[in-house]
């Protein structure tokens, strides 16, 4: 349960919702590092938190497998099992 909260709260400081794309992370950090960055005046401890969100949110996508197995696979896409049940 730890990591969903981690997620949730890496997705509260990113400002961003729960169904997002790689590429909106992307753009969300690179628009808040412009924000934030110390070098042009920001805050070196929201940066941190900016930074360890990212990184977190893009190592959980990248880590993330999906399975095709057929229990999966009918969870997804639950109207293919249906479709097989009236096959003759």
């Amino acid at each position: 349960m730890q990591e969903v909260h981690s997620i949730q709260n890496a997705l509260d400081i990113l400002e961003l919702p729960p169904f997002i794309t790689k590429e909106d992370i992307k753009i969300r950090y690179i628009y808040l590092a412009k924000r934030f960055h110390p070098d042009i005046n920001g805050d070196s401890d929201k940066m941190e938190q900016i930074n360890w969100a990212y990184n977190l949110l893009l190592e959980y996508i990248d880590s993330f497998r999906y399975s095709f197995d057929e229990d999966e696979l009918n969870k997804q896409l639950p109207n293919l099992n249906h479709n097989n049940k009236f096959r003759f």
